[in-house]
């Protein structure tokens, strides 16, 4: 099912210098997008493959320009007029937001005079309008502005008088080259702070050796230029610092054992300059690992810790990494274990114990560090406490639950690989973020890690290509005199060569003023994501039960504005248009989530990460938490198969994630962000000895071999294909069914379905009853 909306006939401006754009003016003809489904009767709602998002309804001119859905997309493709219309539809108006993401193509501009708006400071974009080749007209305020005398010459044509073909007006997506104006002061050198627990737990679970070798072997691919520093920091009940100041024989260790004032022993050796110590950071990457092999210590002074790693990095700025694996225990951010089996739900529990790590967080946002947790627990560690450290900061999560280098060797492999991507992805240092809108719209709430600066300016320490961030909107005035809205996000940032840049993007939607147009626009999986963020924030703030209903809530209410202002259907079931069709098997999957499922068998730290999973995900990975891909493999062909670089990508469709769709012959793959593949009974008895045989389940549960058959070369084909469409490696799970197919996928797909939503019938069922 496509939900793309009909394409519009471009019209032309006069008073323009290029075509113009808008709605075709036809509301009353059919789209596919507004057929009204009974989803009681229909039970065939999946497309084929993995939907897209829904093309606004624009003229070819501003669809070909517009920006990626991918970085930069709205919950509503089409904007209504007003409030009233917005309450009407039912639906959150919002906008996600992945702006730092990996690009293969980003034009970069170096220019003298980056052309602004006088009045709201919005950078020229492709939906400016020239009135003639020395005024253009924001988009955003609508205020004339002059077009500059450098603007008239485009380095691309090489040729003057055309502003408008210009790469600004030309890309939605730009990256300018700073002038010293947007700069408080030289821009920071890339600097490194890598703070360890060591203590007994720590060396138990054997993560320090292979972070040590990770580290050794990424350290020339660490984003940086000649002035890039790195500093250690080790931690139990005391504080290590490591002197690694050039021309040393080897590292001194300095050792402070007054965590109740802590200070640094030294200001100048420290933070080193890696091209020039690198001998002494191998030495001790090389010799950390065995320094704590026998300690007995089991106390952590995790806060004491943060505390020196803040002084440490205040002059400049920069990255610090934390490793932690326990409850931290002695000092200032000390905690006591909350974790109470019966409690797990409890809103008490999800809160922080203590404000110590969210006003650490902001001393460091204020002087440019930002903080990356990553936490290797066996034990309950607090993390609705600690992930403060990083939500304010603009850092990343990583949770590693029952870690473990031997017992654990499924997380192991998934640590390495999410280690190697960190240590060596893009890097922002000393970043802003202001989101703009079309006037008569208003931001009014942020999702993500951040420090809010100001009503539309993000404070980010640090930024990265994984992660992304959602905005509330609401309509203030009336949209009326507008045929267009648009939204523009600027991240002005210091590369890690030491560039000062900014990457703007810029989004185009039409207005309406009609609520089936409203509904035909709509954008299914990014309204579910901002609901995901909504419901954690009332979780949080209200109770979990709160939440649970908001959710379903938000599906009766569709309903029944659906049915009473736009469906002229008399029948009885429960309609929904078909842009919206997949909505309450959205909204299910996300009631049997983790950070929003009932009941008491999910642990507190890791009902927190998934919370914090959903507020800085980008779309498309937490859509794959949300609601798997399912794909059945034994009897994948080339038949509709993509054609790469010389290689033949077969393309399964999708399968419903139902216990019918399964079957005991057969063998199915579900893509849950960390690939997860599923081999039933039948299928390895039937073809263990034969030449399409896809894997050898009893030599290993996280690998498929290759095998040289013909279906081992599609099914290994169509992964790679898969994790090449995502930023961190993908595990394989193997799972053997020897007993009851359906009990094995339920148990492992939908997480504990006995203890939250009801059968997808059942929730129908309910639904309908709701909102008559």
């Amino acid at each position: 099912m496509s939900l793309s909306l009909l394409r519009s006939h471009s019209r032309t401006c006069p008073s323009c210098l290029r075509p113009w754009g808008g709605l075709s003016g036809v509301p009353e003809l059919e789209v596919e997008a507004l057929s009204p489904i009974n989803l009681l009767l229909e039970r065939s709602l999946l497309p084929p493959r993995p939907l897209e998002a829904p093309e606004p309804n624009l003229s070819p001119d501003l669809k070909k320009v517009n920006c990626s859905p991918q970085t930069f997309r709205c919950t509503l493709s089409s904007i209504p007029q007003n409030q009233a219309l917005l309450n009407k539809a039912r639906l959150p108006l919002g906008l996600l937001l992945h702006p730092f993401r990996d690009l293969q193509q980003l034009p970069v501009i170096t220019s003298n005079t980056i052309v602004r708006c006088r009045s709201c400071r919005t950078y020229i974009n492709p939906f400016v309008t020239f009135l003639d080749q020395r005024r253009w007209k924001c988009n955003l305020c609508y205020r004339v502005n002059d077009v500059p005398d450098e603007f008239m010459y485009n380095p691309v044509t090489r040729s003057y008088g055309e502003p408008h073909k210009r790469p600004e007006v030309q890309n939605a997506t730009v990256e300018f080259i700073a002038s010293s104006d947007y700069m408080l002061r030289p821009p920071q050198p890339a600097a490194y702070l890598f703070v360890l627990d060591v203590s007994h737990n720590a060396v138990e679970s054997g993560y320090l050796k292979f972070f040590c070798e990770s580290l050794m072997d990424n350290l020339d691919k660490l984003p940086g230029d000649t002035r890039t520093r790195v500093g250690f920091l080790t931690f139990d009940n005391t504080v290590h610092f490591y002197n690694l100041q050039e021309g040393l024989s080897q590292p001194q260790m300095l050792v402070v054992s007054d965590i109740d004032d802590i200070f640094i022993p030294s200001h100048d050796s420290l933070m080193v300059n890696l091209k020039e110590s690198k001998e002494l950071v191998k030495d001790l990457l090389t010799s950390l690992p065995g320094m704590f092999s026998q300690t007995k210590e089991t106390h952590s002074a995790l806060g004491p810790a943060l505390q020196a790693a803040f002084k440490l990095m205040s002059p400049t700025g920069g990255r610090v990494t934390v490793f932690q694996t326990q409850l931290p225990t002695l000092g200032a951010g000390s905690l006591k274990s909350r974790e109470d089996p019966n409690q797990r739900s409890s809103t008490k529990h999800l809160a922080p114990a203590t404000d110590f790590y969210k006003k650490l967080a902001l001393d460091c946002s204020g002087q440019q560090i930002g903080v990356d947790l990553f936490l290797l627990s066996s034990q309950y560690a607090d993390l609705a406490s600690l992930a403060c450290i990083s939500k304010y900061s603009a850092g990343s999560i990583f949770y590693y639950p029952s870690f473990h280098y031997i017992h654990n060797p499924a997380q192991l492999e998934k640590f390495q690989k999410d280690l190697d991507r960190y240590l060596t992805r893009k890097i922002g240092f000393e970043a802003v973020m202001r989101i703009r809108c079309t006037k008569g719209l208003s931001i009014h709430t942020f999702h993500g890690n951040f420090f809010v600066r100001s009503t539309d300016l993000l404070s980010l320490a640090n930024v990265n290509p994984d992660s992304a961030f959602a905005v509330q909107m609401s309509i203030d005035d009336s949209l009326a005199d507008s045929s267009l809205a648009c939204f523009q996000a600027a991240l002005l940032y210091t590369s890690s060569k030491g560039k000062r840049r900014i990457r703007v993007h810029t989004l185009c939607l039409p207005v309406v003023n009609q609520l089936s147009d409203v509904y035909a626009g709509a954008d299914v999986q990014a309204i579910t994501c901002l609901l995901a963020d909504m419901a954690i924030d009332r979780s949080i703030t209200s109770s979990l039960t709160d939440a649970r209903d908001a959710l379903t809530n938000a599906v009766v209410d569709l309903a029944s504005a659906y049915k009473s202002n736009v469906s002229n259907l008399q029948q009885s079931g429960l309609v929904f248009p078909a842009a919206l069709c997949l909505f309450p098997i959205y909204i299910l999957a996300l009631l049997k989530q983790k950070a929003l499922r009932t009941g008491t068998s999910t642990r507190l730290d890791e009902r927190v990460f998934a919370m914090c999973e959903f507020k800085t995900q980008p779309l498309q990975q937490l859509m794959r938490m949300v609601h798997p891909d399912l794909y059945r493999l034994d009897n994948i062909s080339d038949q509709g198969a993509l054609h790469l670089n010389n290689t033949v990508i077969p393309q399964p469709h999708l399968l419903h994630l139902s216990a019918e769709t399964l079957s005991r012959d057969g063998a199915f793959l579900m893509d849950c962000g960390n690939v997860r593949m599923w081999f039933f009974k039948g299928f390895s008895q039937n073809t263990h000895s034969s030449e399409n045989n896809v894997v050898s389940l009893y030599n290993s549960q996280s690998h498929i071999p290759e095998l040289g058959t013909p279906l081992s070369k599609r099914v290994r084909a169509f992964l790679d294909w898969l994790q090449d469409n995502r930023a961190f490696s993908s595990m394989i799970h193997v799972v053997k069914d020897d007993t009851s197919a359906k009990a094995t996928f339920f148990q492992y797909l939908v997480e504990d379905q006995s203890e939250s939503a009801s059968s997808y019938h059942e929730f129908l069922q309910h639904i309908q009853a709701m909102s008559k």
